[in-house]
């Protein structure tokens, strides 16, 4: 047979071979079960915000481009710079050159600003987290920085600091550098743009909402005038479509940030709350039907959905809970032998439904204050830290674990009396015991051999 003849045989065995698993039953449920969300788009995640606990993720961890979304690390740091004292809300700022040039262009996202005009930062913030006006964000990074370039070092440096892996910042905006008119920062390429994966953006997102919650009473605002009464009035609309009145309002979004880009495509960061549970999700290239806006938020649905539909947090163990058999320590040279130990508070977890019991716990003992018998040394202070109770997943489903690495659900484990070193006398007397119990049981070994 010849190998042209061959060949055309495989080819036939092999398409019927795709065409039969393809309706065999449990093939679609399979692919269902690894992409339960079927998002679609180059990257995507979604967590539960006080945990950090993935609850999907597709491709989360390829570095890829983020367009404003960039600005959630300007957020932080203008946030940061408050808080700590460093500038002012009523602060006064005057735009360079570079900002005045840059928030004139209406074919970006801003709201265009005086050259010999006088803004102050919370005007400037709002513009940007509301509005992504561009030229206000530069003037923020200036504002805290001195300058852009000297912001991206900042932008990289608190990265680093907060954990990310995946991430290169090149400006202040978001946008590609070469839209920055020759502008753009030092150091950086004139075709450079600002690139993240889904899981640090998602991360970044989380510690911006933790650390500075008030972040959301700016980015949940649906619409606002810039510079209202003037002659410089401008209507800002949010981009966030699904706020509260807006196009692709959904319950509970009160933030955060969209991007697009020619690179970055249709991108958003989003955040909700309901029902005592806040989620984050976030859609990189976001691919659908519609203009640019639209495949971020129906995609961003799905995930949002698919959380409220399918998890809810949960108290899993109650506070002051003990491990069965497990939960007394003995005590070295202390006036009682033994002390108790528990939970100091409940241990709750995003859970899916119907899996409540599918959490074990177990106890991780802090190596400094307890050895290798699971003895502690006398004295013992009540409620003093001794390690902590940690569950592992052992359902069904899959465990995709949490942003960080390190990250485990647990909850610290408290002593639960006070013991107090024996003095020497019950030491010795204990001494004397057991020198006493040693020799009975030797006797009683020799009398019981000699019959």
């Amino acid at each position: 047979m010849s190998n042209m003849k061959v060949k055309c045989l495989l080819s036939v065995f092999l398409a019927a071979v795709l065409a039969v698993t393809a309706v065999l039953p449990g093939a679609g449920a399979k692919a269902a079960e690894n992409d339960p969300v079927g998002v679609n788009a180059k990257g995507a995640i979604l967590v539960e915000a006080s945990t950090g606990k993935i609850l999907y993720g597709k491709n989360a961890d390829e570095l890829l481009p983020i367009a404003s979304m960039a600005k959630i690390m300007t957020e932080y740091l203008v946030l940061e710079a408050v808080n700590e004292g460093k500038i002012k809300w009523d602060q006064t700022y005057t735009p360079s050159d570079y900002v005045y040039r840059i928030s004139q262009n209406r074919s970006l996202s801003n709201v265009p600003l005086r050259q010999d005009g006088t803004y102050n930062v919370k005007e400037l913030y709002e513009a940007m987290s509301i509005y992504s006006a561009n030229g206000a964000a530069i003037a923020l990074a200036e504002i805290v920085s001195g300058s852009e370039s000297n912001f991206v070092k900042l932008m990289n440096e608190k990265a680093k600091d907060l954990g990310l892996k995946n991430f290169e910042f090149v400006n202040s905006t978001g946008l590609e550098n070469g839209d920055l008119a020759g502008m753009h920062p030092d150091g950086t390429a004139e075709d450079a743009e600002n690139k993240m994966s889904a899981r640090d953006m998602a991360l970044l997102s989380q510690k911006l909402i933790s650390d500075y919650p008030e972040v959301l009473e700016t980015a949940s605002i649906p619409r606002k005038t810039f510079r209202e009464g003037t002659d410089d009035a401008i209507k800002m609309d949010n981009w966030n479509w699904m706020l509260q009145g807006l196009l692709f309002e959904t319950e509970g979004v009160d933030g955060l940030k969209t991007g697009s880009t020619k690179s970055a495509g249709s991108s958003f960061t989003a955040t909700a709350e309901r029902n005592d549970m806040r989620v984050i999700t976030v859609v990189l290239n976001a691919q659908g039907s519609g203009d640019l806006h639209t495949p971020r938020f129906k995609e961003t649905k799905k995930m949002i959905d698919y959380a409220y539909n399918n998890f809810k947090m949960e108290e899993v163990y109650p506070e002051n809970y003990q491990i069965k058999d497990k939960s007394n320590l003995s005590v070295v040279k202390g006036k009682e032998k033994e002390v108790a130990v528990a939970t100091n508070e409940p241990l709750s977890l995003v859970v899916k439904n119907g899996e409540k019991n599918a959490y074990k716990p177990s106890y991780v003992f802090d190596e400094k204050k307890v050895n290798a018998e699971n003895e502690v040394q006398a004295p013992v202070k009540k409620g003093e830290k001794i390690g902590s109770m940690t569950v592992q997943y052992s359902g069904d489903g899959q465990d995709l674990g949490f942003l960080e690495e390190k990250s485990e659900a647990s909850v610290d484990l408290v002593t639960k009396s006070s013991v107090e070193k024996a003095n020497w006398f019950v030491l010795s007397m204990r001494g004397i015991g057991g020198f006493f119990a040693g020799l009975w049981g030797t006797v009683t070994d020799t009398v019981t051999g000699w019959f």
